[in-house]
């Protein structure tokens, strides 16, 4: 008896599937760059010079879906945290690149920097739902040209579970690559052992980045996953209407299908989305809103279409600081993603649109994945459960507190024992000074930080690891 479901019928995933089809046939997507675009007219593409629009016909979408694989091992540094998709259960991943970080000592919002991303990554380390670390924060105590690398990096170094980042040119990713051979031993082994991934957002509408689409075509030897993450916002970079936008990013995420399976037959592919909707009254993005909610479910259904790993945004929220709204807001688009079903959620320890790190909401988010998770497995009517004769027994106006069933269903997994929520009475939770869910996150942070590392790379990768960002620091130059 799972809760589960689902936004779209199967047919309107065939009608968006459809749409999507006649857009890349007839309007097109622009390529910038300098590779994707002969890629796809040797293979038959339509290809305007003049203003680089490409008009990719349904054979070749086709083509892509068949040879993009159907399953991946987003692999981990500590192999016992290694997470395969599609998953029978839904994980967390880290949200990434907030310009901001809510410092954890004097409550300051400031811009996020190199150290940040350490604590975050720690703290996430310790979090039993989560299986994908990104940077969550911009390092801005580093060069401009080299700061993607120190993220990377960063992450890499301070969280053994999978790690997913991004490159934003073409040079950045010789060091990259130096950093993961130098971490797994081979260019083969990084081959074998997708411990890395990359991050991929077309530009709507209809738009895919020249440098990092070029750089993620040259990691393509590498066999690096790539999550491809469509933005388009309903009322600004998207049409004013839900579905008419989960088309267009539909579309999108297509489109660079066809690219990355072009050009190297059998990359991994994770469908993703990152949608949101504009508040009409301010004209800003909305993360939090239920229509942003509906929008990723609808998308996690289309991902399930494709049969390919599909993970989602989500725990997303508008409030610009931690508390009500943010559990609210990150409750919602949480639990639409977990009964739609997808294998993983994305946007834990955020919040401000997923511009302020703060390092407690790491913790509550885990917190709300668990409630979700728990909504999700739904009721169990096996036999085991059947406890009718316990009924009986006890009888009219009697109690089941001494029923053998219910001192084994305190230490099951039906009833959730939560770790952060205070349930005490109203007396004791006085006594103990009225802490909130906050309170509980912050001690749990403490503790956390106040441990050591988990998984510490050796001193010899770390050193080599700090070559390689000393040399990109040096060699790595303005636009």
């Amino acid at each position: 008896m799972n809760f589960v479901g689902s936004v779209l019928s199967e047919e309107e995933q065939v009608s968006i599937h459809r749409e999507s089809l006649r857009l890349l046939a007839e309007v097109g997507i622009r390529f910038l760059g300098e590779k994707a675009v002969d890629i796809l007219e040797a293979n038959g593409a339509r290809v305007s010079k003049e203003d680089r629009r490409v008009r990719i016909p349904p054979e070749l979408v086709e083509q892509a879906l068949r040879t993009a694989p159907r399953t991946v091992v987003f692999d981990a540094r500590n192999p016992a945290l290694s997470f395969p998709m599609p998953s029978a259960w839904t994980g967390l991943g880290m949200d990434g690149t907030a310009a901001f970080a809510l410092d954890f000592a004097t409550g300051e919002r400031r811009y996020g920097t190199r150290k940040d991303i350490e604590n975050a990554l720690r703290v996430f380390q310790a979090m039993d739902l989560a299986v994908m670390a990104w940077a969550p924060t911009c390092a801005s105590d580093t060069p401009a040209p080299s700061r993607p690398l120190h993220e990377f990096l960063g992450m890499l170094r301070f969280c053994s579970k999978h790690g997913e980042h991004e490159l934003h040119r073409v040079d950045q990713t010789p060091y990259l690559a130096e950093a993961l051979i130098a971490i797994q031993g081979s260019e083969d082994a990084v081959r074998a052992k997708k411990i890395a991934s990359l991050i991929y957002c077309p530009v709507a509408p209809l738009t895919h980045d020249g440098q990092m689409l070029d750089a993620y075509l040259e990691l393509g030897s590498l066999d690096l996953p790539v999550m491809i993450m469509p933005m388009p916002v309903a009322g600004t970079t998207g049409p004013a209407s839900l579905y008419s936008n989960v088309v267009l990013a539909n579309t999108e995420t297509l489109s660079a299908i066809v690219a990355f399976q072009l050009a190297h037959p059998g990359r991994p592919m994770v469908y993703s989305n990152a949608v949101g909707v504009v508040d009409f009254s301010t004209g800003g993005f909305m993360a939090g809103a239920s229509e942003t909610a509906l929008q990723s479910s609808a998308l996690i259904s289309m991902g399930r279409y494709y049969q390919l790993p599909t993970t989602s945004t989500g725990c997303s929220t508008d409030a610009k600081e931690p508390g009500a709204q943010a559990i609210l807001e990150k409750t919602l688009s949480s639990m639409t993603d977990f009964l739609t079903g997808a294998d993983m959620v994305i946007g834990i320890g955020e919040v401000d649109c997923s511009q302020l790190l703060v390092l407690e909401q790491i913790v509550v988010d885990n917190e709300i994945a668990h409630h979700c998770r728990r909504v999700r497995t739904g009721i169990d009517s096996s036999e085991a459960r059947h406890l009718l004769a316990d009924i009986a027994e006890v009888g009219p106006g009697g109690h089941f507190l001494k029923c053998r069933s219910t001192r084994q269903a305190a230490r099951s997994g039906e009833f959730t024992m939560p770790g952060l929520v205070d349930r005490h009475p109203y007396e004791a939770w006085v006594e103990r000074g009225r802490p909130s869910i906050y309170t509980a996150a912050r001690e749990r942070v403490c503790s956390i930080l106040e441990g050591s590392v988990v998984d510490p790379l050796p001193d010899d990768i770390s050193a080599r690891l700090d070559d390689i960002l000393r040399r990109a620091d040096a060699e790595l130059k303005e636009d």
